[in-house]
């Protein structure tokens, strides 16, 4: 975990849905470049194994339970982080689950676990930390939206409004907190090679191939592509950004 990069050192971070994926290459970014880390997730096993393993590289970490979905789930994460780590300087939204479908034959049921998850989601975890932070200028909150959110994903119309809310969502928050010097941004990953989205593209014979055609770069993104970017946002080197969306995918979209 040894790192000449200690741009964070002596910040405390709070990342969702950091047991895998995306989530858990940036509570490990986060880590090496110096600061606290929660790692909050409602998977307890896998949150506990990525805290574990910060711990075992000489990290200080903490594994939280989180529903996102839940404002008192929320609230009770805050409470808990600040008693184990301390008051929280970064929290990164980045918890989020899809599920590829034509629209039509998608139901209530899916449209409100896909909301809850990406977009309530983000809601209640600002409403529950967002507070603590108007104290401590220089905080930073870090939405992970999706460029899906921009331009429309197929088969993905409920994800897509949700990743585009996300967006919008933290262009205004980022207005509303200027005044405490608390910087709002979102990073918009295009495809990133994730539990889930191996997941979602092992059901659909040529989906990954087809992906693959439109990104100028030719690959895949990594969990660590996303998690650079949102150290930089984390960052003071980026005291002057704010209410910006950070795409990072290849070259997907321009």
């Amino acid at each position: 975990m040894a790192s000449e990069i200690t741009r964070l050192k002596g910040k405390v971070a709070v990342v969702t849905g950091a047991a895998q994926g995306i989530g858990r290459g940036i509570a490990m970014r986060l880590a090496e470049e110096g600061a606290k880390v929660a790692v909050a997730d409602i998977n307890e096993s896998g949150a506990a194994k990525t805290a574990a393993e910060l711990n075992a590289a000489g990290a200080a970490a903490c594994a939280i339970r989180l529903d996102v979905t839940s404002l008192k789930d929320a609230k009770a994460a805050a409470d808990a982080v600040e008693r184990q780590l301390g008051p929280v300087d970064i929290l990164v939204n980045n918890a989020g689950w899809d599920k590829v479908q034509h629209f039509l034959d998608t139901d209530e049921e899916l449209w409100n676990r896909l909301i809850d998850i990406n977009f309530r989601g983000v809601l209640n975890c600002v409403k529950a930390f967002a507070p603590r932070m108007l104290t401590r200028p220089g905080s930073k909150i870090i939405s992970i939206a999706s460029d899906a959110g921009r331009s429309g994903g197929v088969n993905d119309a409920v994800y897509s409004g949700c990743k585009g809310a996300v967006m919008s969502f933290t262009k205004a928050l980022a207005r509303e907190l200027a005044r405490y010097q608390i910087n709002v941004n979102a990073v918009a990953p295009g495809v990133i090679d994730t539990p889930l989205s191996q997941a979602i593209s092992g059901g659909i014979p040529g989906y990954m191939d087809r992906l693959m055609r439109v990104v100028p770069l030719r690959r895949k993104g990594l969990p660590e592509d996303i998690a650079a970017a949102v150290a930089y946002l984390a960052s003071p080197d980026a005291d002057y950004v704010t209410g910006q969306i950070i795409s990072v995918n290849g070259g997907m979209a321009m």
